[in-house]
């Protein structure tokens, strides 16, 4: 039965929406399960290169040899204190309070102790009537209590500076200011740090692989974007650079050189409307530096591409930048990305599992893109055999109930035969050999679909 044929590829109950290649038809219904995922089997490259950006964004660069580091670091204060991990700053900020503290508290023992609080005389078996400075401060203890209760604003009632001292007067207003500094400076830091959109970009996701592949009829590098919040990047544009060694007509050797790969900024195409994963693509032609880098050259070659995603946070307006990197060894030659978005009954679903996963396409070309210009080779999808689908497309088959099915099949294959005058009608398939015979007879461009989903 079809229904039977057809079981192998039920994947899921989703049909497939973004399906950019349905124009090529590759790889047999048969050997699917053969194709390559995320490069095994893959030729081990012979090349190892320390990553210029690691894969979580954060660049692999050391500086050393700084003179007066401190004193610079120190002139910009608040953004070290913003950049600084959090258990530091807690540490800087519980340090700055202990110490405005203890020295307030100082200040204020020895404001009593020259005034003579401390030690106050007896006259005649009482205590001498001396207004003291600060009431009920008779130790040290007594007067870093009072520092405490100053500079919190804590007022307990008990403890308080009198008309007698001014000197004490200055110091309660200057202990104050100091902690209206501090308290300031120590909300800000946090706030600066909670709100930075730095953060953000932990959810902003990169693929594990880079592929090449024909799209359009051209060789191009495309990797895969997303966005893991229902929030959206505003203004969300890509960009690319391509790091390697270079030695100049000069001599003059370059270790970290910059080449910038265009992925459609003249035309607009690096701006992207990041609701779904979407498949950035560079073409490689004359401007490209892999121009001339075929697939035995890919796995010698000792570079590394530098992938940038920027945007405004929708919550706070403020810009974030996420970046990955990939290098040499993770570019596979001849994949692509499978799908991710699925139509559901009211909705579009992606399936992050399928985020990372490629399949291998077969008939791409192993040369560069320069011998295929040289050559002026146009490349065209070869016609399927009798039993081939595209992948995408096999994916999509089937997002209803079996009775569903077997009347959608009938409609596709029966009733659109009809229309062109055709003479084969609906039949029970014995073996998998007359399923295979009936798409062979079937021209796929005739053929009228009710949806996408049916291809």
């Amino acid at each position: 039965m079809i229904q039977q044929a057809m079981g192998s590829v039920r994947v899921n109950r989703y049909s497939i929406v973004s399906t950019e290649e349905d124009g090529h038809k590759v790889s047999a219904l048969g050997s699917m399960n053969g194709h390559s995922r995320n490069g095994k089997g893959h030729t081990p490259r012979r090349k190892h290169r320390n990553r210029f950006v690691k894969k979580n964004g954060q660049c692999n660069v050391y500086f050393a040899n700084l003179s007066n580091k401190s004193q610079r670091y120190m002139a910009d204060i608040f953004t070290t204190c913003v950049d600084t991990r959090w258990r530091y700053m807690l540490m800087i900020f519980s340090a700055a309070f202990l110490v405005s503290w203890l020295f307030f508290g100082f200040l204020f023992w020895c404001i009593a102790f020259f005034h003579g609080d401390l030690n106050a005389p007896v006259v005649g078996g009482s205590p001498s009537l001396l207004k003291p400075c600060i009431m009920h401060v008779n130790s040290f203890l007594g007067a870093f209590l009072f520092s405490v209760e100053t500079q919190t604003t804590i007022g307990y009632g008990f403890r308080c500076v009198t008309e007698e001292c001014p000197l004490a007067i200055m110091a309660v207003v200057v202990q104050s200011i100091v902690g209206c500094v501090i308290d300031s400076f120590m909300i800000g830091t946090i706030m600066a740090k909670m709100a930075r959109p730095k953060k953000r970009a932990q959810t902003l996701l990169f693929s594990h692989h880079a592929v090449i592949s024909v799209r359009d009829g051209k060789l191009c590098l495309m990797w895969r974007v997303g966005n893991l919040r229902r929030s959206h990047i505003v203004e969300a544009h890509v960009r690319a650079q391509l790091i390697k060694p270079y030695m100049t007509e000069e001599g003059e050797y370059l270790p970290l050189d910059q080449r910038d790969l265009n992925v459609g900024y003249d035309v607009g195409l690096d701006r992207i409307f990041l609701v779904s994963p979407i498949i950035i693509v560079h073409e490689i032609d004359e401007e490209s530096p892999l121009y001339g880098i075929g697939k035995e050259e890919l796995e010698t070659e000792n570079f590394e591409i530098v992938v940038i995603l920027e945007g405004m946070v929708e919550a706070t307006a403020m810009t974030t930048q996420a970046r990955s990197s990939y290098l040499a060894s993770e570019i596979l030659w001849g994949h692509r990305f499978e799908p991710v978005v699925f139509e559901e009954k009211n909705h579009y679903k992606v399936d992050y599992s399928r985020f990372h996963k490629t399949y291998e396409v077969a008939g791409t070309p192993c040369c560069s893109a320069r011998e295929l210009q040289e050559s002026k080779m146009t490349i065209l999808p070869s016609p399927p055999p009798p039993s081939a689908f595209c992948y995408e497309n096999e994916l999509a088959l089937v997002s209803q109930d079996e009775d569903e099915d077997d009347d959608e099949v009938g409609v596709a294959l029966g009733g659109s035969t009809k229309e062109e005058g055709g003479v084969i009608q609906m039949m029970d398939f014995g073996s998998h050999l007359d399923l295979e015979r009936l798409q062979a007879t079937l021209p796929l461009d005739t053929i009228s679909y009710r949806r996408e989903s049916a291809i």
